[in-house]
């Protein structure tokens, strides 16, 4: 799709420069340096430069060129890109800045420059970008310090100093690379695109990326899902803090913030998240250079004692298991270790172990069945023979299918081993606990490819009615919805609490003898978010006069604390008991749309935060997940003696929300809280609902 982008036959330089240090020069020598193909200088104060001939405009340049990096001020860079379009340039790389990042005028700009690609049927990356880089290709169309190593990773970052810094680090641990892209502002060619490109790439076996955002939320997640069956795709994400800046008033808006929906959305898409840029590093070490493992049981060779317990503690954290290992490995490891060592998992090979020892132990260990893959620490003592041990673990590495990483934990004594181990791409990590992290992120991504994505499911639902209700609303100017909104609910075969909505003190006690006591009472009003806080809640009315006294005095409260809400009446619900209180909600997220919201529900859930989120439209195995994720699903599954709550009916009201969120897209956020979960086959009651909806 973009293989003329990174491997043209020519390239054009427009604002190309005599002048070292300036980045039209630094872009020039870097394609000098290392493509083979024909490099056009555009400049029109110059014949020559670099002894390459120089042409006035890219119109001018003999046979026009297949990719053109444009370095020129912002405001002449639209005609660049016009000219561009005249001369049959299919590709082009916009290095200059001033775009959208200098303000108002900047974003008019590169609106203006969008507008031109796709007239002229060309593709972009930037502006305001570092520039791009092919090791294949030879192409180092950037103005990055050095030309990146061949390697298997393609690196996409939103960040130029970012794609620097990976490369001089890189660099250091003679980590190579396939691509490596500066997204700049991504004005058209964003991460979608280059996740697809990448996707049959032959070079390619790990993609790496750090976003600051991204273009198209669901269709990232479509292109990841696909992409992440057949390579790693590892992203950190930037901006982990930021909050929405339209005002929410549910419980779900508060809790929601922007880090929630990409936590969910990553792990729907499996993509592996990495928490820092450090993080990232060591995760690609790992993926580009070992295998993945089979399961998650993990051996841990050592020749300190110390470090061997650490390591196993970081394991039973990340949720990695020791390995249990069979006899015949035991009595091997016997027969030739010293009696002092450890024969069981972690093995301590002890202080003064030689490299033939090391050799021994990883060997016997990699050939056990229960073995998916090895960890192994060395202490520099003073026996320590730390290059012979790197050289003896750089034979081993070659010759097993299951990844072995290093932690040679020290400092100028280990510095020949760690170079061996480079030389040889065998990860080494300078303490054990980033060797642990890593090792977990090649197991779950093992399960992650693995994974069957499973359809959301439909059901029949009465779609029209819910329409007409909320496009009444809308007309009628009501943003928002409470319990005289429980018809949505039933129009999707959400069971619902048994109400009635009345006007009147007699209203109310006609409607309780109707239905029967003991009954609750609710403020009706859409000023109202929280009903509680303000008195507008009374539960186990048991009587005629238990009602009057709980409405005048829920009438007084309301009237107190929020004097200019406009109450329309209340609600009388049948009571129901034994059961437990959940929330579900939604708020839509403005990368990723609906994000569904799950945990213990009532008037704590604020202060609890024990919630999960998932991204809609979602299938049933997600919101399983979701469902046992919380810390305090043991509750739902009973505690000391308590019967198990009717999960199953949780898990069926969140696919109904899921798919009645994803219908209506002008629902901005939803809350049934609290839905009364009864004991397992009885099902689950809504008895609250809130939603707030946008314009048509």
């Amino acid at each position: 799709m973009l293989e003329k982008l990174f491997d043209p036959a020519s390239v054009a330089v427009i604002g190309a420069s005599r002048t070292e240090g300036k980045v039209g020069r630094a872009v020039l020598d870097n394609l000098l340096e290392s493509y083979s193909g024909r490099i056009i200088p555009i400049n029109p104060k110059a014949d020559e430069i670099l002894g390459l001939p120089c042409y006035p405009t890219i119109l001018d340049a003999p046979g026009g060129a297949e990719l053109a990096v444009i370095v020129v001020p912002a405001v002449l860079v639209p005609d660049a890109l016009e000219k561009c379009g005249l001369a049959g340039v299919k590709n082009v790389v916009v290095i200059s800045a001033g775009f959208k990042e200098a303000g108002i005028e900047g974003s008019k700009l590169e609106r203006r420059c969008a507008e031109i690609v796709k007239e002229r049927g060309m593709r972009m990356v930037g502006p305001n970008c570092l520039g791009i880089i092919d090791t294949e290709s030879g192409l180092n169309a950037s103005f990055a310090a050095s030309m990146a190593k061949k390697g298997n990773i393609a690196m996409m970052s939103q960040s130029g100093a970012i794609c620097t810094s990976t490369l001089d680090w890189a660099d250091a641990r003679g980590v190579g690379f396939s691509k490596f892209i500066s997204l700049g502002n991504k004005a058209d060619l964003s991460e979608n695109d280059f996740l697809l490109e990448m996707e049959d790439d032959e070079n390619t076996a790990v993609i790496a990326a750090y976003l600051e955002g991204v273009k198209d939320g669901p269709k990232f997640m479509e292109i990841a899902r696909e992409v992440s069956r057949k390579k790693p795709v590892i992203v950190i994400k930037s901006g982990r803090t930021a909050v929405g800046s339209r005002a929410v008033s549910s419980h779900t808006g508060t809790l929601a913030g922007s880090d929630e929906a990409y936590n969910a959305a990553f792990s729907q898409c499996n993509v592996i998240r990495a928490d820092s840029v450090e993080q990232l590093m060591d995760y690609i070490r790992a993926f580009s250079s070992q295998p993945i493992p089979d399961g998650r049981n993990i051996a841990i060779i050592t020749n300190a004692g110390g470090l061997g317990i650490l390591t196993a503690d970081a394991c039973q954290f990340a949720g990695l298991s020791l390995s249990s290992f069979n006899e015949d490995t035991i009595g091997k490891l016997r027969g030739k270790l010293p009696p002092a060592a450890s024969l069981y998992n972690p093995v301590d090979v002890l202080g003064d172990a030689r490299p033939d020892i090391y050799g021994f132990a990883i060997e016997t260990i990699l050939d056990d069945p229960n073995v998916d893959g090895v960890i192994l620490l060395t202490s520099p003592q003073a026996m320590t023979e730390i290059k012979s041990i790197a050289e003896v673990v750089a034979d081993k590495c070659a010759h097993t299918k299951k990844p072995i990483l290093c932690s040679f934990v020290g400092g100028t004594r280990i510095e020949e081993g760690e170079a061996i181990l480079n030389r040889h791409h065998i990860p080494n990590y300078p303490f054990p606990e980033r060797a642990v992290a890593s090792m977990a992120a090649l197991c779950d991504y093992g399960v992650m490819k693995e994974h069957e994505y499973v359809l959301p499911e439909k059901f029949d639902v009465d779609k029209e009615f819910v329409s007409s209700l909320l496009r009444d609303a809308i007309s009628n100017g009501r943003r928002t919805l409470g319990l005289e909104s429980f018809d949505i609910l039933r129009a999707y075969g959400i069971p619902v609490v048994e109400t009635l909505n009345v006007k009147t003190l007699q209203g109310a006690l006609d409607a309780c003898e109707n239905m029967g006591y003991p009954v609750v009472m609710k403020i009706l009003s859409a000023d109202i978010s929280h009903k509680t806080d303000v008195g507008g809640v009374r539960i186990g009315l048991e009587n005629a006069d238990d009602v009057e006294r709980a409405y005048l005095t829920m009438m007084s409260d309301v009237r107190r604390y929020m004097p200019h809400a406009v109450v329309s009446g209340v609600q009388v619900q049948k009571m129901i008991t034994g059961g437990k209180e959940v929330i579900i909600g939604m708020n839509r997220d403005v990368q990723f749309g609906p994000l569904l919201m799950f945990g213990l529900g009532g008037t704590y859930v604020e202060v609890l935060k024990d919630v999960s989120f998932s991204v809609a439209p979602v299938g049933v195995d997600v919101l399983k997940k979701m469902v046992s994720s919380i810390r305090t699903y043991p509750i739902l599954t009973g505690v000391r003696g308590e019967s198990s709550s009717d999960i199953a009916s949780i898990v069926d009201t969140l696919c109904r929300v899921s798919q009645l969120v994803s219908d209506f897209p002008e629902i901005l956020e939803f809350e049934i809280n609290p839905l009364m979960v009864l004991p397992e086959g009885q099902g689950c009651v809504a008895m609250d609902i809130r939603l707030t909806l946008g314009g048509e």
